[in-house]
């Protein structure tokens, strides 16, 4: 048995599910989860339609590398969103899914021959980055969020003696469980970090197309491209079909940049059997193709957000994020609950299910960044999502005992 196993910590869900195992929720009310960050908008009939056309493909295996039309609609994407031409022979890979891709790449890139490798994320942070890390041999190092920057990643907090130790840093802009947007300063400086220290970049961007400002959130890719870094060294970015089209039964997303990275990357997955099916690689096609039902679902996020978080505002300190579907929301001091308190009270009492913060972080340098908060995932549709923060605002302004 491999002995990494063992460093593992159970997944935030199945924390949840130890929680609750004891709460009997009122029957008089319907369950709403605003737990798992799982799209449940419609899926756009176009994608199930070729979905279904390539059903032909099944007879054939698939290359690793994907087929020439589906890396070119990669690439078409990524020049009508950021402007940028990439070669889609070299520079582009389908992936399937962001949670396998994520995880295989750090197995490709830590060198388990040289001690002491670390990998260094975001806290809170997305629980796969630090199984990738501890499975590779690496040991994670936790960057906290400073909430008086709007939850940006305090880099300038890790020292120097980790830096120099790091062998991949794992970004997530827009920010997972916060929704922060990292600015290009911020892409500067770790690319300098970077240049001065070796490391690979992995840049999570799966929430990149759900945005509530005018601009659309600046993606690696582009930043680099902004800085005079054209060739994309030691950068890697990873997005996905699940948010944006919501498909997430589709397990499918792509990752771009560094060509010489791909490349060892490429050999990776052929021997780890991660060809992403023809049929997946028709709807993909179709789905990277249209932008109408990107801007459509946006809408519907804008339209939730606008009426949810208003409601939320006035009994707990929340505000909207820059991006993703997320509110990352503060318990309220006078309730004098801990989050999972709060999580555990408010199922018990309105039959409503949110995510306690600090089981999506770490205790680290003294603190745990995601206590006193609660993720709130809100991709119900909006009466729904209504309904749940108006049960909130009930139980905040009258919790019993």
């Amino acid at each position: 048995m491999n002995p990494l196993l063992s460093r593992l910590q159970p997944y935030p869900f199945e924390r949840l599910r130890q929680l609750f195992a004891s709460v009997t929720p009122p029957a008089h009310l319907s369950p709403i989860s605003l737990g798992m960050g799982e799209p449940r908008h419609a899926t756009p009939a176009f994608i199930k339609d070729a979905l279904v056309a390539g059903l032909g493909g099944l007879a054939s295996y698939p290359a690793t590398a994907g087929e020439p039309r589906l890396r070119e609609a990669f690439t078409g994407w990524i020049a009508r969103r950021y402007g940028l031409a990439l070669d889609p022979a070299t520079q582009v890979l389908p992936v399937n899914g962001s949670r396998e891709a994520l995880f295989a790449f750090a197995q490709t890139i830590i060198d388990p021959t040289r001690e002491g490798a670390v990998v260094v994320c975001p806290n809170p942070f997305y629980q796969i980055y630090e199984g990738a890390a501890l499975l590779s041999g690496a040991t994670p190092y936790y960057a906290p969020s400073d909430p008086a920057r709007n939850f940006a990643v305090d880099w300038d907090s890790v020292p120097e003696a980790v830096w120099q130790r790091t062998q991949l840093l794992f970004v997530c802009s827009p920010g997972n469980p916060t929704g922060a947007v990292m600015p290009l300063p911020e892409w500067e400086k770790l690319f300098a970090l970077s240049d001065r220290h070796g490391f690979v970049i992995a840049s999570d961007e799966c929430y990149s197309e759900i945005y509530f400002r005018d601009e659309p959130p600046l993606g690696g890719l582009e930043a680099a491209a902004q800085l005079g870094r054209s060739d994309f060294k030691n950068l890697v970015s990873f997005t996905s079909l699940s948010k944006r089209s919501n498909v997430p039964g589709l397990r499918s997303g792509f990752v771009a940049g560094d060509a010489a990275l791909l490349k060892a990357y490429l050999l990776y997955r052929t021997y780890h059997g991660s060809a992403m099916g023809p049929a997946v690689q028709a709807a993909s096609i179709a789905a990277w193709n249209d932008e109408q039902h990107v801007i459509d679902n946006r809408a519907q996020y804008r339209q939730k957000f606008a009426q949810v978080t208003p409601l939320l505002e006035r009994v707990m300190p929340v505000s909207l994020p820059d991006a993703g579907f997320y509110l990352w929301a503060q318990v309220p001091e006078h309730l004098g609950m801990s989050d999972t308190d709060f999580a555990r009270q408010l199922l018990a009492q309105y039959n409503v299910t949110v995510l306690p913060g600090s089981y999506l972080a770490r205790e680290a340098h003294g603190a745990n960044p995601g206590a006193q908060r609660v993720r709130m995932a809100l991709v119900a549709e909006t009466a729904e999502c209504l309904e749940a923060a108006q049960r909130i605002v009930q139980f905040i302004q009258s919790p019993s005992p």
